[in-house]
């Protein structure tokens, strides 16, 4: 499979290994040059140089699968399990936990826990197996894998069409005004820095719903937040853009970490989806992790 992509005026005129490596997060500049030496990436159907410039118009076609030389082990690493059957692994991620290996996290993540103990879906390869959804290294909560192929097809169709229902609780800096909110504008790769995202105007629909749980006289908004679309990064970025950044967020807070936290304050809290097999809707909840009610307290005192 691959990613198709049509050449913008953001990018006419750039290389085209810059191009690959702004457009996916995954592929850095010298890996796109090895994918591109090796006729894997093709602009306009055709086999270029890494230093061919794109034009605009013209078609990018990149491997949705890159293949890993590293081999994913196993590790004995305990996960808060939430619910499981023959079907599904919901799991409660905690903080500074990946959930699959990528360039500078070979292990330590979520697969290499379930690795050797369950049998995966492979659809997503042998690097993400049974990964039908993410969350941010540093967003603790609701995490569901899929455990074959027929139960990760028929979630990804369901968050495709967005039939799910994803709810987070966050902590941001700064006093909503509003009860309720709506926040709907595009999501892109950063005109200038490729490891994080922004609003841009050539971005991918994004929409945010907020509603205010509680306000802190200290300068503090707790939120209910639902998502209508899964971009990357999509919470953080919204809520930085509009001013009001989530707590401990290290990329787009400006990196003011007044409570000494190595984590965001965003916890996935409840997905809602039809089982795979059950054909009955589920919901399933993960607790706010023990940093997350410390802090809150101490804003309440």
């Amino acid at each position: 499979m691959e990613n198709k992509y049509i050449i913008d005026e953001q990018n006419e005129g750039k290389r085209i290994d810059v191009v690959v490596s702004e457009l996916e997060e995954k592929i850095s500049r010298s890996l796109a040059q090895t994918l591109i030496k090796d006729g894997k990436i093709l602009l306009d159907g055709k086999v270029v140089k890494t230093s061919q410039k794109v034009q605009l118009g013209q078609e990018l076609l990149i491997p949705t699968q890159i293949e890993e030389t590293t081999e994913i082990k196993p590790e004995d690493i305990d996960l808060d399990i939430i619910y499981e059957d023959e079907d599904i692994i919901v799991i409660n991620k905690p903080k500074d936990m990946v959930v699959h290996p990528a360039v500078g996290n070979k292990s330590g993540t979520v697969v290499n826990a379930i690795l050797g103990r369950h049998e995966l879906s492979d659809l997503n390869g042998d690097i993400r197996p049974g990964i039908v959804h993410r969350l941010d290294k540093n967003t603790t909560g609701i995490l569901v894998i899929a455990k074959n192929n027929y139960a990760h097809q028929k979630i990804a169709e369901q968050i495709q069409n967005r039939e799910t229902k994803k709810t987070y609780i966050a902590l941001v800096r700064g006093i909503i005004a509003e009860n309720n909110g709506e926040i709907n504008m595009p999501i892109g790769r950063h005109p200038t820095d490729r490891k994080k995202m922004a609003v841009v105007k050539n971005g991918k629909e994004a929409i945010t719903k907020f509603k205010v749980l509680k306000r802190y006289t200290k300068g503090y908004t707790l939120l209910e937040i639902d998502l209508k679309t899964g971009r990357t990064h999509q919470i953080r970025v919204h809520m930085s853009h509009i001013g009001y950044p989530i707590v401990g967020d290290d990329v787009y807070s400006s990196g003011k970490n007044e409570f000494g936290i190595t984590s965001q304050m965003l916890h996935a809290q409840r997905i809602s989806l039809m089982h795979p097999t059950k054909k009955e809707q589920v919901e399933f909840e993960a607790p706010l992790p023990e940093y997350f009610n410390t802090i809150i307290k101490s804003l309440e005192d």
